[in-house]
């Protein structure tokens, strides 16, 4: 058996890929190889990549205190809970703007559209007041109500409805099905790609989310990763090595994420039309 010969091109290509994916991960054999080291080591000058004496003392202490876990357990409640409502609020609303005719539809579209292109930060200020003055504030609710009607994600789907042929609910109307029935048997199968992608969309903004946990909780059993990891400090300032443990595990999450679902991130963004924005 002959093997075919690289060209040039194919060759230079190899290489920068090989060198754009180190520089991609050397961080992450940084942070890894930090929260292998003493605290003392961590903070030696000059810094050193591998570890003197390997040691799990880091981890150890996050896990014993039992704050790493609790930190875990509330981003993957506030997450989920946020992916599945913004899907279910998303997907209606999508639907409602691509097929239903109503007065005042415009208008709210143009609400929508504007949404787009007002920063959280602003928000943050009205949303605190109104999760307060209904008792949310240092509650689950009060962390995941605020995120769950993202503009970007109700028009991403609007997109994708309005590319599916009319023809497909028409056949099912004239055969006696109504518009819920339509809507989940019909719809939604054929939209899997683009709820995919607004799903993982939604996950990996919510995890990543400081601000809005930071504003709305003071107590600490209900911190999630970003607002925990920030506090990873003593009498002695911040402790390095346990904040390279601690945002390990934070992006661990994402990264299988990303590995199990890139064939569903790539046609999400294909099908809703993103790459073109």
């Amino acid at each position: 058996m002959t093997t075919k010969a690289w060209s040039p091109a194919q060759i230079v290509l190899t290489f920068l890929g090989t060198a754009v994916s180190i520089v991609f991960l050397a961080p992450f054999a940084w942070a890894l190889f930090t929260s292998l080291k003493s605290e003392t080591e961590a903070v030696e000058v000059p810094p050193h990549w591998l570890p003197e004496d390997f040691t799990g003392q880091a981890w150890q202490a996050l896990f014993e205190a039992g704050t790493l876990t609790n930190w875990f357990v509330n981003s993957v409640v506030v997450s989920v809970c946020v992916t599945a409502v913004v899907l279910l609020v998303s997907a209606l609303a999508g639907y409602g703007f691509a097929r239903t005719e109503f007065r005042g539809r415009n208008a709210l579209l143009g609400l929508v559209m504007a949404g787009l292109m007002i920063s959280p930060a602003v928000l943050g200020v009205p949303l605190f007041t109104t999760v307060q003055q209904m008792g949310m504030v240092d509650t689950y609710w009060g962390m995941i109500l605020p995120q769950c009607a993202p503009a970007a994600m109700v028009y991403i789907l609007y997109k994708f409805f309005q590319g599916i042929p009319r023809e497909l609910e028409e056949a099912a109307f004239i055969d006696g099905a109504g518009r819920w029935r339509v809507f989940f048997t019909i719809v939604l199968p054929l939209s899997r790609p683009s709820l995919a992608a607004v799903g993982i969309f939604t996950f990996i903004a919510s995890w990543n989310n400081f601000l809005w946990p930071y504003m709305v909780t003071n107590n600490p059993d209900l911190m999630t990763m970003p607002n925990g990891i920030a506090t990873v400090m003593n009498s002695y300032g911040i402790q390095w090595a346990q904040l390279m443990a601690g945002g390990l595990m934070a992006g661990l999450p994402l990264i299988i994420v990303f590995v199990f679902f890139q064939r569903q991130i790539v046609a999400g963004v294909a099908h809703t039309g993103l790459a073109g924005q």
